[in-house]
């Protein structure tokens, strides 16, 4: 995290001496990026090392960062943006940056009852030395990039699915609704308040639901809840295509915060209840990854459609297509793997019963005997 910090801030401050966009791709972008990537990783690695029975909350707990720098960033850029201009504003935000340095050195490990990993996973050296040093590298490789995961674990891979294709409609509202708002004839201000609600019911919300959330009686529905949250936040764009009036758009922000909250709690602890947790950083890294894409080919595909047709509505039906299915498509994965198990555990079950049942069978008639022993009758289960 440490390391994330320096680098973010590097990237911004050489940034504000840039001269091109190429230098700002390299230094403001990557860099930059580079630098978040570390913190953001260690920072969800060491929240679930902490916390298990009160997870949810203190994913909701952390996740208020984010809802909170929704909350104040605009303002504060664009006050920064009219005092300083953008050289200033990016020499300003590499001090915030490197605040993560301050964050990472706060951070303690902590012992844990995992069993380290020994080299029995690996594959045994062939007889050649080029070949078994080139395919314990190979294997090195999968394991660490958890492509071992991604190949074995089908809970995995429909989740991985599923957030990179909510991904694709999940950014588009935060992008597109203050000029959406600014066409309409809503003033800049107060068109930019309406980015700042998102953050802050979510600051109010996320809090409150976490502490429902977690509950006992929720923890083995957490995948669908997660889904229906996905899935209610698809369909709250839609009041978007309605009207454009303020405040039919300050309840939009609202509802759509509302269903926000649940997809910030859920959205890692659903990743770490599919992976144990001494596999979860590379799982989370390759998590990333796959759905970093998605903003990355949805953006301009949506700018590409407002460019084509001048109608923000196509946008929010794009934005409420991508996550109804994304939700709908999780929710029944979940549904078919779990039944799946259920299906694959009452054989198992059935089988060791039999073989009980055999073992005690009919004894053969001695003098201290009964005449006749009883059978024992064989139960099949039918669910676990």
């Amino acid at each position: 995290m440490m390391l994330g910090g320096v680098l973010a801030s590097l990237g911004m401050v050489v940034g504000s001496f840039s001269h091109t966009l190429n230098q700002l791709l390299l230094t403001a972008g990557m860099i930059t990026g580079l630098g978040m990537s570390f913190s953001f990783q260690a920072s969800i690695t060491v929240l679930g090392l902490y916390f298990i029975r009160r997870r949810p909350l203190a994913n909701a707990l952390a996740s208020m960062g984010i809802s909170l720098g929704i909350t104040l960033w605009p303002p504060f850029a664009r006050s920064l943006l009219e005092n300083l201009g953008w050289r200033g504003s990016f020499l300003i935000f590499g001090g915030v940056f490197l605040h993560c340095c301050v964050c990472g050195a706060i951070i303690r490990p902590i012992a844990t009852n995992v069993v380290p990993e020994t080299e029995e996973d690996l594959p045994p050296l062939s007889k050649t030395p080029a070949q078994g040093c080139l395919a314990a590298c190979v294997s090195g490789i999968q394991h660490h990039l958890a492509f071992d995961i991604l190949r074995h674990n089908a809970g995995y891979c429909v989740y991985t699915l599923g957030v990179t294709w909510m991904f694709m409609g999940f950014s588009l509202p935060h992008i597109f609704l203050v000029p959406y708002a600014m066409k309409y004839g809503v003033e800049e201000y107060r068109a930019a308040l309406l980015i700042s609600i998102f953050g802050f019911c979510n600051i109010c919300l996320r809090p409150v639901a976490a502490l429902v959330i977690g509950l006992p009686r929720f923890a083995c529905y957490r995948k669908y809840l997660f889904t229906l949250a996905v899935l209610l936040n698809g369909l709250t764009n839609l009041v978007c295509t309605v009207s454009a009036n303020f405040w039919v758009l300050v309840g939009y922000c609202v509802a759509y915060s509302m269903s926000m909250c649940g997809i910030g709690i859920f959205l890692f602890q659903v990743l770490m209840e599919i992976v144990p947790m001494d596999r979860f950083p590379s799982a989370l890294g390759l998590f990333s990854i796959i759905s970093g894409i998605a903003p990355l080919i949805s953006t301009p595909l949506a700018g590409l459609l407002l460019d084509n047709t001048g109608n923000f509505s196509y946008i929010f039906y794009m934005s409420s297509f991508f996550l109804s299915s994304a939700g709908l498509f999780m929710a029944g994965g979940f549904y078919y793997l779990q039944k799946k198990e259920q299906q694959g555990r009452q054989p198992k079950v059935e089988r060791a019963i039999s073989e009980t049942s055999l073992m005690q069978g009919p004894v053969s008639e001695g003098k201290d005997s009964p005449k006749e022993q009883p059978r024992l009758e064989i139960v099949y289960v039918t669910s676990v």
